[in-house]
C-alpha cells in the first residue's frame, strides 16, 4: 500500500497540485490533501484510484517508502531467439514479483513451433514455471484460445477459457507487471515480438482482457 509521503512525493515529482490528482482520480481535493497529511485511513479503492493516476502519468513507487519516474522503453525481438528471450522476461518478472500473466488469442502450437529448439524449449519453460509456482503461491497464467481448441500445454497454475470463434483474432498479446508484449507470426523470421514497457499500456489491454474473459465460454470437460 502506497503511502501519503509517496502522495505527496509524487506530485511534486509531476509538478501537479492536489487539485491536479484529485481531478485525475476523480477524489476530492480535501480527501488528497487529508491522506497525504495522514490525517485520515484512506480506503483502498481510494488508494487504487491514486496509484493509477499517478503510475499512469509516470510515477513508479518503490516499496512504501520511495517514488521515481519510469523509464519507458520498447524494445523488438524477432525469430527464435528473440521468443526465447521474450520467455525469460517474463519468467524472470514473476520470479521475483509474482502475479497474473494474461495471454490473448494464444494458439499454443505455434508457441512451440516458433521458440529457438522447438519443443524442448516449451518443455524446459514449462518445467521451470511449474518449479516457480511451487515457491511462489502468487503466479497465476490466464489464456483466452480459440473456441474448439482442446490441446492445452499450461500446468494447473494455468487457467484457460474459450475466445467465441466471431471475435477470436491471429493477433497475439501478453500482459504482465508494466510489460505489454504484441507477438506476430505473419512475419519473416517468425515471430515478431514488440514490448511495450508502460503502465499505462499494460493497464489497458489488462482491462480489455479482462472485459474478454468475462464474456468467454468456461471449457467444458473432455468425455473420456
Amino acid at each position: 500500500m502506497i503511502s501519503g509521503r509517496q502522495i505527496l512525493a509524487a506530485r511534486a515529482m509531476l509538478g501537479w497540485e492536489a487539485a491536479d490528482l484529485a481531478e485525475k482520480s476523480g477524489l476530492r481535493r480535501e480527501t488528497i490533501s487529508k491522506i497525504e497529511n495522514g490525517h485520515v485511513q484512506p480506503h483502498e479503492n481510494s488508494l487504487g484510484k491514486i496509484f493509477r493516476a499517478l503510475s499512469e502519468n509516470g510515477i513508479e513507487f518503490i516499496g512504501t517508502v520511495g517514488v521515481r519516474l519510469k523509464s519507458y522503453d520498447v524494445e523488438v525481438l524477432e525469430g527464435g531467439a528473440g521468443f526465447n528471450a521474450f520467455y525469460d522476461f517474463l519468467y524472470e518478472y514473476l520470479n521475483e514479483h509474482g502475479g497474473t500473466a494474461y495471454a490473448s488469442c494464444m494458439d499454443e502450437t505455434l508457441f512451440a513451433k516458433y521458440r529457438l529448439n522447438g519443443e524442448l524449449d516449451a518443455v524446459m519453460h514449462r518445467k521451470r514455471m511449474a518449479e516457480l509456482v511451487k515457491r511462489r503461491n502468487d503466479v497465476r497464467v490466464k489464456i483466452l484460445v480459440k473456441e474448439g481448441v482442446h490441446n492445452f500445454t499450461g500446468p494447473a497454475y494455468t487457467e484457460y477459457r474459450w475466445q467465441p470463434a466471431q471475435s477470436y483474432s491471429d493477433a497475439t498479446f501478453y500482459v504482465y507487471g508494466d510489460t505489454l508484449a504484441l507477438i506476430s507470426f505473419a512475419h519473416e523470421p517468425a515471430p515478431l515480438i514488440v514490448m511495450i514497457r508502460s503502465a499505462g499500456f499494460a493497464d489497458a489491454y489488462r482491462r480489455l482482457f479482462e472485459i474478454a474473459w468475462a464474456n468467454a465460454i468456461t471449457i467444458p470437460t473432455k468425455k473420456p
